[in-house]
């Protein structure tokens, strides 16, 4: 599984095999948490939450958000279309 970007020390991951619409998974600390992306101009929205306070949920979405454009690029370079 790709890892598309890093962030205080989590991963962010896009299978490659996953479906519609695009979205990624992050992982790390035992916990995960999946957000849509909502390509190509976001703002990401939280879809599943496994573990993460809502504190590191807001610095996961204000960095998703900061990075949106490459994100996306790499969805679409796995799946094509958002």
């Amino acid at each position: 599984m790709p890892t598309a970007l890093t962030m205080f020390g989590l991963r962010v991951v896009i299978y490659p095999n996953d479906h519609r619409p695009a979205h990624v998974h992050i992982q790390g600390k035992g916990c995960e948490v999946v957000f849509n992306l909502h390509c190509p101009q976001g703002l990401p929205e939280l879809r599943e939450n496994y573990g993460f306070s809502q504190k590191e949920l807001g610095k996961i979405a204000d960095e998703l958000s900061a990075n949106l454009a490459a994100l996306c690029a790499a969805w679409r370079q796995h799946h094509g279309n958002y």
